[in-house]
């Protein structure tokens, strides 16, 4: 059960990161369109970023507390949203950014409480994320990684291919450091495979995710989330919020 026996483990979304926390030293959330995306972006800039659910109605009340931006909807069309790009493109970056999103985000608030460690990882820097944990895991300790996945119209998971691909690439690295792999980590591993040397811009475009972000007018953020090991930083959960180690 729980994939045992293998150092690396993955699964999707919110229930597949609670059931497998317990029995993982580290959860590693996977979300390219765009929630982890955007944190690697605000973490280049130095801006801490605090996760939180979509349905939590203390998001105001957390942005007061640790003095920092609430995150507003990209509909809103300026200041600082989930879109990769607000941050990236913010004249006067904040500190601190509360970050909601009913996916990514969402598993990471959650998983801060389970003991396990979290790490926000993509496909900007699913190398730099894979070469901390071969060196600062403990010795044969188990690492999840989730796929965030998005959710169908009655809120149940809709599997995601780019956060396949995502977890799949963090999976091969750690598979090249000699880690073990599930038969359900390999698959993602086989699958970020299958386009690795492909263009991963076009082959994003191309998901039903990808298509919704540029139907809604935000190509850039696939640009964005496509620049396939660009970042060097490792966000780490730490104290309720992702920081850059």
């Amino acid at each position: 059960m729980y994939q045992a026996g293998a150092r690396v483990r993955f699964e999707w979304g919110p229930i597949g990161a609670t059931g497998l926390a317990p029995h993982c030293e580290v959860v590693v959330v996977v979300d390219v369109l765009s929630f982890t995306t955007a944190v690697t972006v605000a973490a280049d800039r130095g801006i801490e970023v605090y996760p939180l659910s979509m349905t939590d109605d203390n998001a105001d009340q957390l942005a007061r507390r640790v003095d920092a931006v609430l995150a507003q909807p990209r509909s809103a069309g300026s200041g600082v949203s989930l879109s990769p790009n607000s941050i990236r493109d913010a004249v006067d970056p904040p500190a601190r950014i509360v970050l909601p999103s009913p996916n990514g985000s969402a598993i990471a608030h959650a998983i801060a409480t389970s003991g396990s460690g979290c790490v926000a990882a993509c496909l900007r820097n699913h190398r730099a994320v894979s070469r901390r944990l071969a060196i600062t895991a403990r010795r044969d300790a188990a690492v999840a990684v989730i796929a965030a996945g998005e959710r169908w119209p009655d809120g149940s998971l809709r599997p995601a291919v780019e956060d396949l691909w995502g977890a799949g690439a963090v999976i091969s690295g750690l598979a090249d450091s000699g880690w073990s792999l599930s038969p359900e980590a390999q698959m993602a591993a086989d699958a970020w495979a299958s386009v690795a040397g492909a263009d991963v811009a076009d082959r994003l475009a191309e998901t039903t995710s990808g298509r919704e972000l540029m139907d809604m007018g935000y190509p850039q953020d696939v640009c964005t989330a496509a620049e396939v090991d660009s970042s060097a930083v490792v966000p780490v959960l730490d104290s309720g919020r992702f920081v850059a180690v």
